[in-house]
């Protein structure tokens, strides 16, 4: 059982492991993903643990899930929990002979290795005390069924990668790293990113909209930050913005919101990717499909009503998944 000074400190953290002293019905990842220059390679890794059992059965095990962008082909390495080692106050996560941290990440998995450096510090989503991250004020709030936090809207690489004995290169390219842990995933859910907006290319953005359980109902939740030149401009059930609108079909996914940053619309294509293990209650279940190759289309007018960024943004990651009837038909908050 996780402590109320080891449940502050991972709030003053969310980069950070907040697994320590929690046994069953719990799971940890980080998102790390990179692009190459001129975007011809597109990778993400995924390290992390799940702890859980499925009736007498443990179902311990550490992972690093990893996605080519570029193909669509995705891999599951399985780890003994054993190999799991994490800091709980910054990021520092090694899985076997895998370590990410924050000034870079070495990989050794079959078919490819290598080692990846950034080059600047990472820009994590502020913390306060009164909005201690992505999550806000919900940060605060115990036994929420999944918590996320961005450690790095951007930040630049270099280095390569050997994949299927051939060098790749990541000198000059863009990464991005955010983190999801709690007991499960959302039963239903969108998430898009992407931190190459044409025109704009200090601007990236992260968004999600997911079924939310609060005491005993649920409610339809979202969280949007586009980070800018000039700061990051937030859209969020916790702070009074609103969605105009939310439409998904088989093709693309169409969502308006105004808050007090302004207006935003953002219009994703739904594009095959590779198929990635999730967390349910009592197992890593292969159910998750995400692309690396999406294009979102996003138009931010800021309260003045000035057009900011009317552009594209490629190399997107997007996940589209599960009770999508249900997340449409739910309420906000």
């Amino acid at each position: 059982m996780r402590g109320p000074i080891a449940f502050a400190r991972g709030i003053r953290h969310p980069e950070a492991f907040h697994g320590t002293g929690v046994g069953g019905g719990f799971f940890e990842g980080w998102y790390v993903k990179a692009v190459a220059a001129e975007q011809d390679a597109r990778w993400a890794f995924i390290p992390g643990v799940f702890r859980g059992r499925d009736g007498q059965t443990v179902t311990d095990e550490a992972f690093v899930q990893v996605l080519d962008g570029s193909t669509g082909r995705s891999w599951y390495h399985r780890y003994d929990v054993a190999d799991f080692h994490a800091s709980d106050d910054r990021f520092d996560v090694t899985v076997g002979p895998n370590r990410f941290h924050s000034r870079g990440f070495t990989v050794n998995l079959p078919g490819i290795a290598g080692d990846i450096r950034y080059g600047a510090p990472l820009d994590g989503w502020p913390v306060t005390l009164r909005r201690p991250g992505i999550m806000g004020w919900y940060a605060w709030v115990p036994l929420m069924e999944c918590y996320h936090g961005v450690v790095s809207f951007g930040h630049p690489l270099r280095g390569s990668l050997e994949v299927d004995g051939h060098d790749v290169d990541f000198d000059g390219g863009r990464g991005y790293i955010e983190k999801d842990w709690g007991r499960a995933f959302p039963s239903g859910y969108v998430w898009m990113h992407s931190n190459h907006i044409e025109g704009h290319p200090d601007a990236s953005l992260v968004a999600s909209v997911a079924i939310i359980p609060w005491l005993r109902s649920s409610f339809r939740g979202f969280i949007v930050g586009l980070r800018t030149g000039t700061g990051l401009h937030t859209w969020a059930t916790y702070n009074g913005s609103r969605e105009s609108a939310l439409r998904i079909d088989e093709t693309t996914v169409r969502w308006s919101m105004a808050g007090p940053a302004g207006t935003l619309e953002l219009e994703a294509e739904r594009v095959r990717g590779g198929l990635l293990k999730a967390p349910v209650r009592t197992r890593m279940h292969e159910r998750v499909e995400e692309t690396l190759d999406a294009r979102i289309r996003v138009r931010f007018v800021d309260p003045a009503g000035r057009m900011r960024i009317d552009s594209v943004g490629t190399s997107g990651g997007l996940e589209v998944h599960g009770d999508l009837e249900r997340l449409l038909a739910i309420g906000t908050r």
